[in-house]
């Protein structure tokens, strides 16, 4: 089923591009406020990014990842030149979507602040997006792969959540105090958005916050995942590949300092895909 706010937008991009509504200057003006603030907070300058704290957009991240930035953050992998564009990306496409939902009449709470107190020593804050019907929920600008397969469903979100999307959306819903809703996601490539909605195990996830702190608090690393065999033609060829939930870890190297990325060794295409190996099998 969908949600009344999908239908809500659709039909009014769909009056918009036949020129029969228009967007009110209080919406475009909001907007325009919001995609400013973004550019001064995008270009602040300063190593800002890199202080480490534990917070409501990186809880539920992979405690391994956690633990790298905290404790060996100069072992990452430099940032892209387009990090800051991407940034800016997902900031105007979640000040662009919040002005399609005002003009299409649906009412929300805007962003807050919340603080969630773990124990006498944690407590995690954050900024949710914003508070639909009574849920919170968040808005992720996605690739066409990661709209069509990560975002296929919650399922598919939840079982492979690098990015810990649902431990922070269950961190902003146990702080909040509302009910936690989902996730309003735009394909970057053709502007197609949905609403996926979330089916958290709330213990299960809170949980796993604590597990985090004590992980990040140790002294020694304890990886997340296990490199997985290379297949090819259904047969495993003996050599291992990076876990995929690693894929885009920026600590992917010093967790594992026999990585290396090679053409794919058994491919006979021209132009092989790129794969990162932990080992090859012995010639």
């Amino acid at each position: 089923m969908q949600h009344r706010g999908e239908l809500a937008i659709s039909q009014y991009l769909e009056n918009a591009s036949k020129g029969l509504t228009s967007m009110s200057d209080e919406t475009i003006n909001r907007v325009g406020e919001e995609i400013k603030e973004s550019l001064k907070r995008q270009f602040a300058g300063g190593n800002k990014r890199d202080r480490f704290r534990l917070r409501m957009s990186n809880i539920g991240r992979p405690s391994c990842q956690l633990w790298f930035e905290k404790n060996r953050p100069e072992t990452a992998l430099p940032k892209p030149t387009t990090f800051v564009m991407m940034m800016m990306i997902g900031d105007i496409v979640e000040s662009v979507f919040k002005g399609l939902l005002t003009e299409a009449n649906i009412e929300y709470k805007d962003s807050d602040t919340v603080e969630l107190k773990i124990d006498d020593k944690n407590t995690i804050s954050g900024s949710y997006d914003l508070v639909v019907d009574g849920a919170v929920d968040d808005i992720k600008s996605a690739s066409d792969w990661s709209y069509k397969h990560k975002f296929d469903s919650y399922e598919s979100l939840a079982s492979g959540d690098s990015f810990g999307y649902v431990g922070q959306l269950a961190g902003y819903a146990k702080a909040s105090g509302y009910k936690a809703g989902g996730w309003w996601v735009v394909n970057k490539a053709n502007g197609q958005f949905k609403y996926v909605p979330a089916n958290i195990d709330m213990d299960k996830e809170l949980d796993k916050v604590k597990q985090s702190i004590k992980a990040v608090e140790a002294k020694d690393l304890v990886r997340c995942f296990e490199p997985e065999p290379e297949t090819f033609r259904g047969k495993e060829t003996g050599n291992m590949v990076l876990n995929k939930n690693c894929n885009f870890c920026s600590y992917r190297q010093s967790c594992w300092e026999t990585l290396v990325e090679l053409p794919a060794q058994m491919s006979q295409a021209k132009e092989p895909k790129m794969v990162q190996y932990i080992s090859l099998k012995s010639a």
